[in-house]
């Protein structure tokens, strides 16, 4: 059994995936007010401990023993559609908070999300700062971008993930890397099909106009709930169904596309059902459930071998 913080934990699709598996979260930390609410009413006995740059202040952070550490830190200061402050961000920081937080607790394995933007930021450097200061705090890593739209949600989802174990670069190797993977896509029901992050990449990328590729991708499909679809969401909340048009994903469509149960942030808020707005803005922010099941089955393997 892993014990486990998660920072950044927003609605917890950690915490969803890694279920299954009988891992526990030891806390979480997590200051919007609905995302915390969202915590509050799902998971009652786990600790919100709040900021994460306060964190290592608290006794409860210091003295529980954790075996993971998890959380994808703001990526507006990489993402590509944004100014790209890259760590000069108060925003991008936080990667190097979350850096501090696993020197003093020392956890086995580190689990980091982030937008593909990081790879180009600063020119690679500043992800090249993330990964030589994981190092040199004697953990092995390995990074990986990660598709959602191969891990069974209708949606085109590219993220970076880095998995760090400490003083064992080969076990976290084993966790993003399978034979398959080094051969380029594998076929369908192999396992996930995913695109390798193989050196810091720059250079252009074309911008697409979200609801326009949406809107060609359902009409050349079917709805999105009752039948096959083609991966084109992007964090965008339209989509075109069929020939009519475009709507607006309703929150419970949103939740599917991240792999999260029905109504999983329709709980209370503010003396009432949560309304809409509050509930899109936090499943356009959450990682992929499918996405981290696999990622936490690979370590669970990982972890049994040893």
């Amino acid at each position: 059994m892993m014990r486990y913080g998660s920072v950044c934990s927003g609605i917890e699709a950690a915490s969803v995936a890694w279920e299954p598996l009988g891992w526990e979260p030891a806390w979480f930390s997590e200051i919007e007010a609905f995302p915390s609410a969202v915590l509050a009413h799902r998971f009652p006995g786990v600790p919100n401990l709040g900021d994460m740059t306060t964190l290592h202040e608290r006794e409860d952070f210091k003295h529980g023993a954790i075996d993971l550490l998890v959380g994808g830190t703001p990526c507006q200061s990489f993402s590509v559609a944004g100014l790209r402050g890259g760590l000069d961000d108060p925003r991008g920081n936080l990667a190097l908070v979350f850096l501090r937080l696993a020197s003093i607790a020392r956890p086995r394995w580190i689990v980091w999300e982030n937008v593909p933007g990081v790879l180009s930021s600063n020119a690679g450097r500043d992800f090249g700062s993330f990964l030589g200061a994981l190092e040199e705090l004697g953990y092995g890593w390995a990074y990986r971008i990660l598709d959602a739209q191969y891990f069974g949600v209708p949606q085109r989802r590219r993220r970076v993930f880095v998995v760090g174990c400490l003083g064992d670069g080969a076990r976290a190797a084993r966790v993003l890397f399978e034979p398959e993977s080094v051969r380029g896509y594998p076929s369908q029901g192999r396992g996930p099909q995913v695109q390798v992050a193989a050196c810091l990449t720059t250079g252009t990328r074309k911008r697409y106009d979200a609801e326009t590729e949406i809107l060609i991708a359902f009409h050349a499909t079917q709805d999105p709930i009752s039948g096959p679809v083609s991966p084109a969401l992007g964090t965008s909340m339209y989509a075109g169904v069929l020939h009519q048009g475009v709507r607006r994903l309703t929150p419970r469509e949103c939740e599917r596309l991240q792999g999260f149960p029905d109504d999983w942030t329709l709980v209370p808020y503010r003396g009432k059902p949560a309304a809409n707005g509050p509930r899109y803005k936090a499943c356009g922010n959450s990682m992929a459930v499918p996405v981290m099941r696999w990622i936490g089955r690979r370590i669970a393997e990982a972890e049994a071998e040893s």
